[in-house]
């Protein structure tokens, strides 16, 4: 990790401090809008943060006082200065306090709403080098800034208040969609932190290992990012409509998006004109967050989810991209896909062959 002869404190390399930067410079469009949205009940938030903070809060931080090893200069001293050089480089005043508990089991977490806490398992520690560490924590610092805890709450409150109202007509359908359009959020904001970690870190190999690491485990000599990018970019395709059906199946459960997606995302993002404007020191500042329109925000959320739809190669997507072109062989296209039909020589009814159309999907995203 660290080396020794260094200075207390002193991180491996240096990178870029980023003052008053505000969560919305990190925060993915459709995290985004739904907070800048939340935010605007004020009131509500600190009534949840002060009833935690009495009793549940309280709770939990004296269990980790007492199973846990608190970071500190004496004790796991360079996850400690992790999490300070987040705090720093992300500009949060007050540190969060940085427990290492017991647990094979690879995950770190950030709880609390009133005073939150970071929590990583000696698995995750054992698990990563000190730059995919100190994303990971960045990635927590996030969650903390963004007041992720706070707002899932927020949000778990009104769909339990919403359950109550299924035995309506329809009422259960409308919880359920409540419920999926939830975790959906959920895991919009794990892409969020992935950026807060990026930023925190500012190295995007480190990132995307540690990502990769989550997957794949700690024998970093037998993987490699580019080729788990690949693997990405397989999944993304896909096949046929059947496994887009699939995969739509599977992801909906999940508060988490799949490592392959994480890592494409934040490569993604990575590679993109924003990072680099944060990183030239134009981003979104704290002190304007009040003037931020819920309006441009939800638009903001419904053109990246536009842009996610033309850019993918998924087998669906490019149904829907058909529809939206007004294709008129989108039900021989179904019929074929599910009775496992193929065309022949020249193709189906639009003249054009399957492995042309294939051709011109194909490549990188």
């Amino acid at each position: 990790m660290t080396d020794p002869n260094k200075a207390a404190g002193t991180p491996s390399r240096r990178r870029k401090r980023f003052p008053g930067i505000s969560t919305r410079a990190w925060e993915h469009p459709a995290d985004r809008s739904a907070l800048v949205a939340l935010r605007k009940l004020t009131g509500f938030d600190d009534v949840l943060k002060k009833l935690a903070g009495l009793v549940s809060e309280r709770s939990v931080r004296l269990m980790f006082l007492a199973t846990a090893v608190k970071t500190s200069e004496r004790q796991y001293p360079e996850i400690h200065n992790m999490v300070r050089d987040a705090a720093y480089v992300l500009d949060l005043e007050k540190v969060p306090d940085l427990y290492v508990t017991q647990d094979p089991t690879v995950n770190a977490m950030c709880i609390g709403m009133d005073t939150p806490v970071i929590v990583v398992t000696t698995g995750l520690v054992e698990l990563m080098d000190e730059e995919e560490l100190r994303a990971v924590i960045g990635h927590e610092v996030g969650h903390a800034m963004s007041g992720h805890a706070v707002y899932r709450t927020m949000m778990l409150i009104l769909t339990g208040l919403a359950t109550r109202l299924g035995w309506l007509p329809l009422g259960n359908l409308a919880v359920m969609a409540l419920v999926t359009a939830l975790k959906e959020w959920f895991r919009k904001a794990e892409l969020s932190c992935d950026r807060a970690g990026l930023l925190a870190g500012q190295d995007p190999q480190a990132s995307m290992r540690g990502l990769m690491k989550l997957a794949g485990g700690h024998n970093l000599g037998e993987m490699n990012v580019d080729a788990f990018l690949e693997q990405a970019e397989e999944y993304e395709k896909a096949g046929d409509l059947r496994d887009s059906a699939l995969k739509l199946l599977q992801v909906l459960p999940q508060t988490h998006p799949f490592a392959v997606v994480r890592v494409a995302k934040l490569k993604q993002w990575s590679e993109s004109e924003e990072y680099r404007s944060i990183m030239a020191g134009a981003y979104p500042r704290r002190e304007d967050d009040q003037e931020a329109k819920v309006s441009e925000q939800w638009k903001a959320a419904a053109d990246s989810y536009s842009k996610s739809i033309k850019d993918s190669k998924d087998p669906l997507f490019n149904l829907i991209k058909d529809i939206a072109d007004g294709a008129g062989t989108v039900g021989g296209k179904l019929r074929d896909t599910f009775t496992g039909a193929r065309s022949n020589g020249g193709g189906g009814a639009d003249g054009t062959g399957d492995g042309a159309r294939d051709g011109v999907r194909d490549g990188a995203e």
